[in-house]
């Protein structure tokens, strides 16, 4: 196994830890999952350029890299779902109450905002579309690499998991030391607003891409 297979392993093997940590209602646990998620997307980027530049590609690789990107994506989902959803959503768990969940929506200047089901439902909906489709064409002999939107998606979808995940320490850590200042809020709102936007760039390049893959591609399984 290679250097960049090696880094991917890596991720796949962290994903359960960054799934799990969130719902430890602790400000350092928090913070080891923060951590974790930056490490997994940070070298997420650098396993497959560093394929690339020295020519590491193997079909190995190739089966490794989608799973961890699959995992990594379901792991940081769920904690989200459970721990920013609104209490009252029929899908969360009776005993949410206990790790907080329902609780730990971002904040901003307009209000909490909350992570409905089917925002999840779209992110996770369009990644299962996609796979099929992309294994569908490659069994037609067609290749579908990323497109610039997809990868712009990426690159939100990474904030504002980032956000959510730095999120779910500082609030823990301000519980604890009792934080109500103005500088708190207002870097509680900084955050929120951030989480927000990337959340919602996200979501759009998420269907946005997903039609331009539709419409760049559907001429692959016409007979």
């Amino acid at each position: 196994m290679n250097l960049p297979n090696t880094i991917t392993a890596g991720r796949i093997l962290a994903a359960p830890f960054i799934a799990a940590l969130p719902f430890i209602a602790s400000p350092t646990v928090r913070l080891i999952a923060f951590t974790l998620y930056v490490v997994a997307a940070v070298t997420d980027y650098y396993d497959g350029k560093l394929a690339r530049t020295r020519n590491l590609i193997t079909d190995l690789g190739r089966l490794l890299d989608p799973l961890a990107d699959k995992l990594l994506l379901f792991a940081t989902l769920i904690p989200m779902f459970v721990l920013m959803a609104p209490s009252s959503d029929p899908l969360i768990p009776t005993r949410a109450e206990s790790i907080d969940a329902g609780r730990l929506p971002f904040l901003t200047p307009l209000g909490p905002v909350w992570l409905p089901w089917w925002v999840v439902a779209i992110v996770i909906g369009r990644e299962i579309v996609m796979t099929v489709f992309r294994q569908a064409a490659a069994r037609r002999g067609v290749v579908i690499s990323a497109i610039g939107p997809a990868k712009w998606k990426t690159g939100f979808q990474s904030l504002w998991v980032g956000s959510a995940y730095f999120w779910f320490f500082a609030a823990t850590l301000a519980v604890a030391r009792s934080w109500q200042t103005a500088a708190w809020r207002g870097f509680a709102y900084f955050n929120g607003v951030v989480g927000t936007v990337a959340m919602v760039a996200s979501v759009v390049l998420t269907l946005y891409s997903l039609g331009l893959y539709v419409k760049r591609y559907s001429g692959v399984f016409a007979f």
